[in-house]
């Protein structure tokens, strides 16, 4: 046992993201940054078929770099381990949110959106590795059936102090599946809503990002 590595002590996002710009473009005009901190190619399609070119960047690039390319939007991916260890990526997507640009996080981004703004994250006992997970809107009162693979959440209690706010909710435990800003375009869900493996009821959240590109 003393041979096997603690995977909490590895900087696992940096093994699996890019390490240079990678471009995916449908022809469109309106460009999308993508911080790649292990991101599904799924998510890479539900925007494409969008018809929203993407350039994918390495976790650990800056807000200045990510600017260059006068993106209409930023999408912080999905990607393994404890977010704490991405502290470079939590400093950019924190400059980021201040610029107004809108932004979607996806799992793991959903954290990083949270650190970045003062908030706080914790490794849970069992996590959520399932397709069946029922998140509810605390605005609507629907119930989402969704797919979820994650060990670490945000932490409700320092939400409640900063300028996010706690959109969705875990029907089984109370725990937090989704955080909006309360002034700027910025939002994020726990789960993958790239569907892939599905349910497919959540999809549309790649709508509602390209609504807030197009402002």
């Amino acid at each position: 046992v003393e041979t096997v590595p603690d995977p909490n002590l590895t900087d696992l996002v940096e093994e699996v993201s890019v390490k240079e710009p990678v471009y995916h473009k449908v022809g469109a005009s309106n460009v999308v940054v993508l911080i790649d901190c292990g991101v599904k190619y799924s998510i890479l399609r539900n925007l494409l078929k969008r018809r929203i070119n993407i350039v994918r960047v390495p976790y650990n690039f800056s807000e200045k770099e990510i600017l260059e390319y006068y993106p209409k939007g930023i999408v912080i991916s999905n990607g393994p381990g404890d977010p704490k260890r991405c502290p470079k990526t939590i400093e950019c997507v924190h400059d980021l949110v201040e610029e107004g640009i809108p932004i979607m996080g996806i799992c793991l981004g959903n954290q990083i959106l949270a650190l970045a703004l003062g908030g706080d994250t914790y490794k849970m006992k069992y996590g959520h590795r399932s397709q069946n997970q029922p998140v509810l809107d605390l605005k609507t009162g629907r119930c989402y059936i969704t797919t979820q693979n994650h060990g670490y959440t945000v932490s409700l209690d320092a939400l409640k102090e900063n300028s996010m706010e706690t959109w969705f909710v875990n029907a089984n435990d109370k725990t937090v599946e989704g955080i909006r800003h309360k002034n700027q375009p910025a939002f994020a869900l726990q789960w993958h809503p790239e569907a892939a493996p599905g349910p497919y009821d959540t999809e549309f959240f790649f709508d509602e990002f390209l609504k807030l590109t197009e402002r």
